[in-house]
């Protein structure tokens, strides 16, 4: 098994030729999802109680395959078919192995943070491909995904690293209102505590629900200039770790590695 020195600026280029041809854009794609996920979180402010708490997570399971029809739809993009709107839906076909996968990954890396924050962050690249594994292949297993996800990831990690650096500054500038809101709501939290003052759900004179609507609108003004690059980049990097390592979908056997099948199953060989 080897690996490629990838090209981050030409794959970067490369993409941007790919979403300009693109039949449906992806820009309106991108706010598409994302009006859709800020009216889910708008819903979800008028719900309280237990019903609130089963609102936000059946919000938040919701919000993950919409995430994965996103990626579906990008995935289409690089193949070179036409993806309408009703992609965005796709996920929902397999949404319970989605679901699945994204908890038993996010629950790995939580235990790899346990010993510290580097391995926490080594496990999380670690793990990168394992959904796209199962987006292109969803008769696939969740542990046969993560698995050959550790082992398209060999060589990989530190530029999947530097690919998500050198997007930290659009990530940032989408996140402004959210880090805004996370700072006041620490502050109120801190005086409930400290002084007993009682908390007010209300921001700069703003209530959650208007924060939410900040927030939402905030994200579907800036994503649509990146996060289709991203994602197409991202992908670009997983067909290149495919490519070399033999392994996933339609990728060349390489030597030593047994020929791809989808249709079965391993156990998981550790965290």
């Amino acid at each position: 098994m080897y690996f490629e020195q990838i090209d981050r600026p030409q794959r970067k280029r490369e993409a941007a030729e790919l979403l300009r041809t693109a039949q449906v854009s992806p820009k309106l794609m991108t706010v598409f999802y994302l009006l859709i996920v800020l009216l889910l979180d708008l819903i979800n402010n008028f719900t309280g109680g237990i019903l609130g708490m089963f609102s936000s997570v059946l919000i938040l399971l919701i919000s993950v395959v919409l995430g994965a029809g996103y990626t579906l739809y990008c995935m289409a993009l690089r193949r070179g078919e036409r993806a309408e709107y009703v992609t965005l839906f796709d996920g929902f076909s397999f949404a319970g192995k989605i679901i699945l996968l994204d908890i038993v990954s996010s629950l790995f890396v939580f235990l790899w943070s346990m010993l510290f924050f580097i391995p926490g962050i080594i496990a999380a690249y670690r793990y990168r491909f394992a959904k796209l594994n199962l987006y292109e292949n969803p008769d696939m297993g969740v542990f046969e995904a993560l698995n050959l996800s550790k082992r398209q990831t060999m060589g990989y990690k530190s530029q999947l690293f530097l690919l998500d650096l050198s997007y930290l500054g659009w990530n940032l500038a989408a996140s402004v209102p959210s880090m805004v809101l996370n700072i006041l709501m620490n502050q109120e939290l801190t005086q409930a505590v400290l002084y007993g003052i009682p908390a007010t759900n209300v921001f700069w004179g703003l209530p959650m629900l208007a924060w939410t609507l900040v927030i939402g609108v905030w994200q579907i003004a800036v994503s649509p200039f990146y996060l289709p690059n991203y994602t197409c980049v991202s992908l670009s990097y997983f067909e290149t770790a495919k490519s070399t390592s033999g392994l996933g979908k339609d990728a060349p056997p390489q030597s030593g590695n047994p020929p791809f099948d989808s249709g079965s199953w391993t156990p998981p060989d550790g965290l």
